[in-house]
């Protein structure tokens, strides 16, 4: 019974990535953090249907990751909660070689 579920959760979930990816997003309005340049590299996202949101880099605006509205929410809920926080590594211009 559970395998059922889970299953059926993987093929509603599949379902939701292609219907997402399907969009035509070319007359999207982008959106990226207040104060940043139009020449300075920076990720930007779009909103798009049924609370998805659509991210992209400035320099590779041709590749385009989407996320559905729950996808988007864990994410942020994340990133608020410091689950993204990178620790301090040292640059490679930083490690002496012996």
């Amino acid at each position: 019974m559970a395998e059922e579920a889970n299953e059926d959760v993987k093929a509603r979930k599949e379902r939701e990535r292609d219907e997402l990816y399907a969009l035509d997003i070319s007359d999207v309005e982008w959106h990226s953090a207040p104060g940043t340049e139009t020449h300075e590299e920076r990720v930007e996202i779009a909103y798009l249907p049924g609370g998805a949101v659509a991210m992209r880099s400035s320099l590779d605006p041709d590749t385009v990751l989407r996320y559905t509205e729950a996808e988007w929410r864990a994410f942020v809920l994340g990133a608020r909660d410091g689950e993204f926080d990178l620790e301090e590594r040292p640059r490679a211009e930083d490690v002496v070689s012996e």
